[in-house]
């Protein structure tokens, strides 16, 4: 091995070449796996290739136990996919995340979501001991001083720095406008290149936010589309989502047709074209139906990304 140069398997670095390059971004969602094959994983990643920039892997979404992202993002990084690896505050301390983002720059991973985490209540397995050492904005500082070559202690990385782009997550939708301008201007001071959002469904109040909020600070930031498959998923969201209020002309339209999922994708696509006018990429989610957000792009004209690989 070459001691002069970093150790690392053939990063791609796509998704920050287009986000600094202003380009529209487009990016999705894979859950890991339950358990310890990661096959249905790769299938679902493997239908998203020369569609999206990157693809998201969750960490404990909705505290519910699955395969570390972290592993999961090398198994995509391995097979030609580039991963944004999302991180969670809620199980690790400052030095179990310290150890897990130089682990992901070792392994080629650039691409890091810095994430609260949901608490552990919610998921299943309520009795287990939540950590949250730090929060978002504060795992965004440690991972500045991470590539800046130091510890959260200001102490020297002896084996160089680590080189991470990191994002964070952003809700347009939130009810307190103060508390969301206040929130997302500290997550930019803090270091954050890039931001994904919950699941739009009030685009004025998006378009809102864009203009009074974001676009002063340049940032990029993609609408979350969520594919809703029929008014009962609509109605399930609704209940069990804090913050999300899908409108009932939606779940309406949901209920009134033939085919709901065909019906869902056609919301969805009219969704990304609606974004496509406000912001600079979409964050496609589609929870167990991967495989249909290729047709849903093809629906709202957009595009396959121009995939690049950094040498």
């Amino acid at each position: 091995m070459d001691n002069n140069h970093s150790y690392s398997y053939n990063a791609l670095n796509c998704f920050r070449k287009a986000a600094q390059a202003e380009e529209f971004l487009v990016t999705a969602e894979v859950a890991p796996p339950k358990g310890g094959n990661p096959v249905q994983m790769l299938q679902m990643a493997a239908t998203l290739k020369g569609r999206v920039h990157a693809v998201n892997i969750t960490d404990g979404s909705r505290a519910v136990l699955r395969m570390s992202s972290l592993v999961a993002s090398a198994i995509l990084l391995q097979n030609g996919i580039e991963p944004i690896c999302q991180m969670a505050c809620r199980d690790r301390n400052r030095i179990g995340l310290q150890a897990d983002l130089m682990g992901a720059h070792a392994l080629g991973i650039r691409n890091i979501l810095a994430l609260t985490g949901d608490p552990v209540k919610a998921g299943d397995h309520p009795d287990a001991k939540a950590v949250f050492d730090l929060e978002a904005v504060r795992l965004l500082q440690l991972i500045r001083k991470l590539n800046q070559g130091v510890d959260c202690n200001e102490k020297p990385l002896s084996d160089e720095a680590t080189d991470l782009f990191a994002g964070a997550a952003v809700d347009p939708q939130c009810a307190s406008w103060s508390g969301l301008q206040s929130r997302f201007e500290r997550k930019i001071e803090a270091g954050a290149q890039f931001f994904q959002s919950q699941l739009i469904t009030d685009f004025e109040r998006l378009e809102k936010f864009m203009d009074k909020i974001a676009s002063a600070h340049k940032k990029p930031i993609l609408a979350g589309i969520f594919l809703l498959k029929s008014a009962k998923n609509a109605q399930f969201i609704n209940r069990c989502v804090p913050g999300v209020n899908i409108p009932e002309h939606i779940i309406d339209r949901l209920a009134q047709a033939k085919e709901p999922l065909e019906e869902g994708m056609k919301i969805a696509a009219e969704q990304v074209k609606i974004a496509r006018q406000l912001c600079q990429g979409v964050h496609m989610m589609a929870v167990k139906r991967e495989d249909l957000i290729t047709p849903i792009l093809d629906l709202a004209g957009v595009a396959p990304v121009n995939l690049v690989v950094a040498k």
